[in-house]
């Protein structure tokens, strides 16, 4: 299966790379926010633009200084994004692997400032690559900022390409060029084939250390800093034949804990990630155990119906006997006993033990969620229940099942069949739920049941 081409945006901080990011895309995707640092990791989501399929990347700003220039004096400056500074080499690091891995460079400067000493910094370092360089100027949001992205022809760079990210205008003749840049592969990845993995928990338990781990490289910033990746970030890979995208997540706190502005778009767009998944990997601290913090997450993935597998990082970190794992399973299993069919792994992202048994438990997980219960054998199975345990009555009504079949997969749907509704109750939904899974075991993923009242019962 053909990748896309890679279309890298860089220049220096704040110069509107996310703000054209999520226009070129046509979504928020990218967390934008006035302060320079916001951007941490390489975001990336496909365009398509002229019948063409690319894969769009935005980075962190490449530059080596704790505040930004915005204007022509030694004052003129401010500061970086909160806590930004402490990762600035990791940033320019990400940065440059994005400009390693890209096909096509968007060169963005910002129309309002200028040429600084940080643009011409970056235009040497692009120079360098032998890769089709497009020069943006940001931000040239009337007539008169783009008279003024003229003076950008200075850098010795090419074409200008004057845009708005705020408004748009631009972006068509920027597409368009970008397009005729673009080498040719074939056929497009369908990107819907992909099972998509989505890494989740509460912040600092090691998503982003997992995800590097599994891939070999450093693909997101690693740090012992609470909320380092703000981003949900997509990595594309192949596993033994299959195509699979994993997703890093930003940390995700109780809702009273979200701080208002970055946070908050970083965890909806942690909470849109989960959607979009098939299956989640929950991480948990083996140090700290499960707390009410990853029972709120777990509870956000099944909301949607999402499978899940619980992983236990920092397994390391723990003192253990012959009994130790036996005895945290069975604590995991008491803490989160509201879904008590998901494998659980204990591993360690730092030293890789048994990081080899996550994606293969994920694939696993995944298969189950397709799986489809003959009628036949859903109906014995519902008639033996019936048999075992009779269903609730309610002032002399009982509940009646006449037929039962399963409806869709993905996640696992079941319809049944009964004579009234109202006499439905959780506790014997959650008994046929358990006596079906006694032969369909439905690893890792959640169960959707749904009542109708049957046509026979209808009518009288």
């Amino acid at each position: 299966m053909a990748r896309n081409p890679l279309v890298a945006l860089v220049g220096r901080p704040n110069v509107g790379k996310s703000t054209l990011f999520n226009r070129l895309v046509g979504e928020r995707l990218a967390v934008v926010d006035e302060r320079p640092g916001t951007t941490r990791d390489r975001n990336q989501a496909e365009v398509e633009w002229g019948g063409v399929v690319f894969t769009l990347v935005d980075t962190g700003g490449i530059e080596m200084l704790t505040t930004a220039p915005v204007g022509d004096g030694p004052d003129d400056t401010v500061p970086l994004a909160e806590d930004s500074a402490q990762f600035i080499p990791e940033i320019r690091a990400q940065a440059e692997l994005a400009i390693n891995d890209a096909d096509v460079l968007l060169f963005v400067v910002d129309a309002l400032d200028g040429i600084t000493a940080a643009d011409e910094e970056v235009a040497e370092v692009l120079r360098r690559t032998n890769k089709p360089v497009l020069l943006v100027a940001s931000k040239a949001d009337n007539a008169q900022r783009r008279q003024d992205t003229l003076e950008f022809y200075n850098l010795g760079m090419g074409e200008v390409f004057a845009v708005s990210g705020l408004h748009g205008s631009g972006t068509g003749d920027l597409l368009d060029a970008v397009v005729e840049q673009l080498p040719r592969w074939g056929e497009e990845t369908d990107d819907e084939e992909a099972i998509k993995i989505a890494i989740v928990g509460r912040p600092n338990v090691g998503k982003s250390s997992l995800l590097n781990r599994m891939l070999g490289e450093e693909r997101t910033i690693v740090s012992p800093v609470p909320g380092t990746t703000r981003d949900a970030i997509d990595t594309s890979l192949t596993w033994h034949g299959l195509p699979l995208t994993l997703i890093d997540t930003a940390g995700i706190r109780r809702r009273g804990k979200i701080v208002p502005g970055v946070e908050r778009y970083s965890v909806l767009r942690a909470l849109r990630a989960i959607k979009r998944a098939d299956v989640a990997l929950l991480l948990v601290d083996a140090v700290e155990g499960v707390t009410a913090q990853d029972a709120h997450v777990a509870g956000f993935v099944l909301d949607d119906f999402k499978s899940v597998v619980v992983v236990v990082n920092k397994w390391d970190l723990v003192t253990k006997d012959e009994h130790t794992m036996q005895a945290y399973l069975k604590q995991v299993r008491r803490d989160l006993r509201f879904m008590d069919y998901v494998p659980v792994l204990f591993i360690s992202a730092l030293t890789g033990q048994r990081v080899n048994k996550v994606l293969p438990t994920a694939i696993q997980v995944q298969e189950e969620r397709l799986v489809r219960v003959p009628t036949g054998e859903l109906n014995r199975i519902v008639r033996n229940a019936l048999a075992s345990q009779a269903p609730p009555s309610k002032a002399g009504k009982r509940l009646k099942i006449r037929y039962a079949s399963q409806v869709s997969v993905d996640p696992p749907t079941f319809l049944f069949h009964v004579n009234d509704v109202e006499l439905v109750h959780f506790s014997y939904e959650r008994y046929l739920e358990n006596r079906i899974r006694d032969h369909y075991s439905f690893t890792g993923t959640p169960i959707r049941f749904s009542f109708r009242r049957s046509s026979e019962d209808r009518q009288k």
